[in-house]
């Protein structure tokens, strides 16, 4: 495990990956803009997790301890850092069910990080509904990008998750002045490889 600190107080990523060149890599992309901490591993993940660690760039497919797994331990703690999963793992429906709030598709780009990490940073400001309202919309992007409408017509608890947000997002604009450049810096990263940049299916 490596921990690198910047001249300056920054938020703490803490970068979980079992394959270290790519995770020592996320670390020198990320290193010049926030605090890093780097875990080789799921059992590490925990270990190296306190109070200071405000995002988590979590890899899902790990051996021993998987990136599920490790969700499932910090729900348990009593640390409440946001976790973005980077996975190789095309996403099924079975996302729905992990508390995650942002799960970006690898080959994942230095600006792709950055924006995810700024976003998670700034909703971190805000209460339960708006951490609620992106991670729903998150787990719906991705879905729907890689999933045809008819499977996702079948599935209750996709059904249930759309019709929450306009209720959501209702809620959360009454707390963010600005919530329109908000969502749409949101909605504009690249979560999916199945994504062109203009969010046009390949």
């Amino acid at each position: 495990m490596e921990d690198t600190q910047s001249a300056t107080e920054s938020p703490t990523v803490l970068i979980v990956d079992d394959d270290r060149q790519l995770a020592d890599m996320y670390q020198f992309q990320l290193a010049d803009r926030y605090t890093v901490r780097t875990a080789y591993s799921g059992t590490e993940a925990m270990d190296a997790l306190d109070e200071t660690v405000a995002v988590m760039l979590l890899d899902r497919r790990m051996p021993r301890v998987s990136g599920p797994m490790v969700l499932k331990q910090l729900a348990a703690s009593e640390y409440d850092c946001r976790v973005i999963m980077t996975t190789a793992v095309d996403p099924a429906l079975d996302i729905l069910e992990l508390p995650f709030d942002d799960y970006l598709c690898k080959p994942v780009s230095k600006a792709t990080l950055i924006e995810a990490v700024d976003q998670q940073l700034a909703a971190s400001k805000y209460d339960q509904t708006v951490r609620k309202l992106f991670r729903n919309r998150s787990k719906l992007t991705l879905l729907e990008a890689e999933h045809a409408e008819t499977a996702l017509e079948q599935s209750t608890e996709y059904q249930q998750l759309k019709r929450e947000i306009p209720t959501l997002r209702t809620k959360a604009k009454s707390e963010i002045g600005e919530f329109d450049a908000f969502e749409s810096a949101f909605t504009e990263i690249e979560r999916s490889t199945a994504l062109d940049g203009q969010g046009v299916k390949i």
